[in-house]
């Protein structure tokens, strides 16, 4: 394939943590070459990993993306179809100067991307390099390389299954029946290497990657695509369901009822693990829902620090004050000992953990905490001017409030209820969260009322 130097504009499918597009409108092989190129120029890395996920595009385009890194000099170590922290873990596990994983995570099927890091598995996003990244794919001019590079091929599965169950104690394990629903992406070859080292009686739902996504593109932080994990938690008999989204860095929690838990409980969940091993750790949360996880941090001891929501953000936040974990509501759960990377796999053991610990099931561990700080879930409206809402809700709402704050989007906190309100940073939305202190009835009434405020049409 030829590749051309000349300038192009208008490369959009970079966005504020990632590259994201259609295939082939907004990416192609020509774009994915230029951005290795661009990735070589900017980081200057001696060696690089490359992993893909299962999407139809992804052989194609990683592969444009490999050429561009060698013909920039750039030794590839290629891991092959996996998920996105399978690429975290190469590079630091490796000693790697950098690594791109080319996915589009839970976007629509004809779509496709990269997330990229430096050496540490360190995120760039638009606010570290990404925006030059794309200046210099835009220019077309790349440095001359002294030699070509060399591309290796690397199973690093072995080394990272190995990791992964070192958050865990196998031996206090029970062999709980466990709902797994990989939604036909990657998650399910990595369940399958997991499965003979623990005692868990796993039922697989949608569980062969498959990148035509029969089943729809999985993502279950949408309601309608938790159906098919909670139905099969009932149909089973199950103690708990997981599913995760396409490249797996984010997993969801079913309780043995089906019902599905926030995210936001689970970070208080995953919190205290860590707080009973080391009481004076570090844990870093986001703005969006908060109460939870503070109180339940410095009851055990341990300093709650709020960083901006974001993985960049959270991992940047977590490295300046050497968290032991960190976790969004969004279902991103971020470790120490996993470069401050976030992953899918660490977390849905470290439940079956605490659940094999305390014989209680999923629904008991976070029982307190829903009913002392009961949540709106994160609510989405498209708006015509979000900038001109959040204004319209400050001058509402501040002037009555205990505590107002911008970190990301608008916080606006009273004695018994707060709310966050932030634009998407990858679609034209507004996101809303409220909580309250055990008043459903008091949270039920300030989300109608603010949604009311908001206007706009559901997201």
């Amino acid at each position: 394939m030829q590749h051309g130097t000349s300038e192009v504009t208008g490369i959009d499918c970079f966005k504020a943590y990632d590259v994201r597009g259609r295939v082939p409108d907004d990416l192609d092989e020509e774009i994915a070459w230029r951005i290795g190129r661009a990735y070589a120029a900017h980081v200057a890395p001696g060696t690089v990993a490359v992993g893909r996920d299962i999407r139809l595009s992804s052989p194609e385009i990683s592969a444009a993306l490999t050429r561009g890194l060698v013909d920039s000099g750039v030794d590839v170590v290629d891991i092959g179809t996996c998920g996105t922290e399978m690429v975290y873990f190469a590079t630091f596990h490796l000693g790697l100067d950098g690594g791109v994983m080319v996915t589009a995570s839970h976007n629509p099927r004809d779509h496709n991307g990269m997330k990229m890091v430096r050496a540490g598995a360190r995120p760039i996003s638009a606010d570290t390099g990404l925006k030059d990244i794309r200046e210099i794919a835009e220019s077309g001019q790349f440095p001359a390389p002294l030699r070509p590079g060399e591309v290796k091929r690397h199973d690093i599965a072995g080394d990272y299954i190995d990791h992964v169950l070192g958050y865990v104690d196998a031996s206090v394990l029970k062999p709980l029946r466990i709902v797994v629903n990989a939604g036909n992406g990657c998650a399910g070859p990595v369940v399958d290497l997991l499965e003979p080292r623990l005692p868990f009686e796993l039922v697989k739902l949608q569980h062969e990657p498959d990148g035509n996504f029969p089943n729809g593109v999985p993502n279950p932080m949408l309601e309608a695509n938790r159906g098919a994990t909670s139905a099969a938690v009932l149909e089973h008999g199950a103690d708990i369901g997981i599913a995760w989204d396409g490249d797996f860095d984010r997993c969801f929690f079913f309780d043995e009822g089906g019902a599905f838990i926030e995210g936001y409980y689970v970070v208080g969940l995953l919190a205290l693990a860590f707080l009973e091993k080391s009481p004076a750790e570090r844990i870093v949360h986001d703005p969006r829902l908060t109460w939870s996880t503070i109180d339940a941090v410095q009851q055990a001891g341990g300093d709650a620090v709020q960083s901006q929501s974001g993985h960049a953000f959270m991992k940047q936040t977590m490295r300046d004050v050497d968290a032991a974990y960190g976790g969004e509501m969004s279902a991103h759960h971020y470790f120490r000992d996993f470069a401050y990377a976030d992953s899918g796999m660490i977390p849905w053991l470290m439940v079956a953990e605490i659940m094999s610990r305390r014989g209680v099931p999923l629904s008991e561990l976070v029982a307190d905490r829903v009913a002392r700080f009961p949540t709106s879930g994160e609510i989405n409206r498209r708006v015509d001017d979000s900038a001109a809402t959040l204004k319209r809700l400050e001058t509402l709402y501040a002037s009555r409030a205990v505590r107002v704050e911008h970190v990301d989007g608008l916080s606006v906190e009273f004695s018994d209820w707060r709310f966050n309100v932030r634009a998407s940073n990858t679609e034209p939305l507004l996101r809303l969260n409220v909580e309250s202190r055990a008043d459903p009835t008091l949270l039920a009434t300030m989300t109608d009322e603010l949604l009311e405020v908001i206007g706009g049409a559901p997201g």
